[in-house]
């Protein structure tokens, strides 16, 4: 389990910290959704979380271990793809016997099926690829790694249509009850289909949302329509091509829907008070 309780950071004493009294959790077995607009603070947190940053005050947790402590034990069981990173320019072969000793569950055959997801092969060179093209074998090596928690900041930044689609088939493939992925980023209907949880933070403090997709899919019904008295009538209308995309409050009447997350993150930003209402702003999860 990842515990957060009261945190606070600032990159200067001068200005608003980026996480103030922060609160959150994510339990093992979760695949979470980290939204929020820019400058929230959601990379900010991912490096506190891997120990590369030190808070302020507060206290972050995982397993009984305080990240900025680096203890190995923490640093071979955590990996972080951040959005921006630079690979040497070796041989996969290379990078792969320097790297994988610091990972004790580090397997070979998962990073192979890894890449041939993603239509690479074992042999390649690091520095012959496209940015694109190292993103898929980094991120091929993060999750053969096998920790129990992964942290990934715009993963799909870079990404061709096919290399989105395997994304999602290597990060739903590599879960497990014991380990939880942390996805932060703005391309949201990249990732919607495959998140158990997600967590929606505003600037400087706190968190607007912080739910399972399930409870979303109970507490809220997402749809597309041109009726005018559906979009009058709704929580929140964002508009698109002939007509708009729609927030109704969930109810026994209308039926369980896919969560739209842009019209979800639409909801927080604009109507805080509805997603006070349907959720708890700081539930605390087992």
């Amino acid at each position: 389990m990842l515990t957060i309780d009261n945190l606070k950071f600032g990159y200067s004493r001068k200005h608003r910290p980026v996480i103030d009294r922060f609160d959150w959790q994510v339990a093992p077995g979760e695949i979470c959704g980290l939204l929020g607009p820019n400058g929230s603070g959601k990379s900010t947190l991912l490096y506190l979380i891997a120990g590369l940053l030190t808070p302020a005050s507060g206290v972050i947790d995982y397993k009984g271990m305080t990240p900025r402590q680096r203890q190995v034990e923490f640093l071979n069981d955590v990996f972080i793809v951040p959005e921006e990173f630079s690979l040497p320019s070796v041989g996969l072969e290379s990078y792969i016997n320097v790297n994988s000793r610091f990972y004790p569950r580090f397997s070979a055959r998962d990073l192979k099926t890894h890449l041939e997801i993603f239509g690479l092969t074992e042999d390649v060179h690091l520095g012959q690829l496209s940015m694109g093209q190292k993103k898929k074998v980094f991120m091929s090596f993060a999750l053969a790694c096998n920790t129990s928690l992964l942290l990934m900041d715009e993963p799909t930044n870079g990404l061709d249509i096919p290399g989105k689609r395997a994304f999602r088939q290597a990060v739903v493939r590599e879960m497990s009850d014991e380990r939880s992925i942390i996805i932060s980023t703005h391309q949201v209907h990249d990732v919607e289909r495959i998140l158990d949880h997600v967590t929606i933070i505003e600037p400087g403090s706190g968190v607007l949302l912080d739910a399972s997709m399930a409870e979303v899919s109970a507490g809220l019904r997402f749809s597309y329509t041109d009726s005018r008295e559906l979009i009058e009538s709704a929580l929140l209308a964002v508009a698109a091509p002939g007509g708009a995309n729609i927030v109704r409050m969930g109810s026994d009447d209308l039926p369980e829907t896919e969560v739209n997350l842009e019209t979800l993150f639409e909801l927080a930003q604009q109507r805080p008070d509805v997603i006070a209402s349907i959720f708890a702003k700081s539930k605390k999860r087992d």
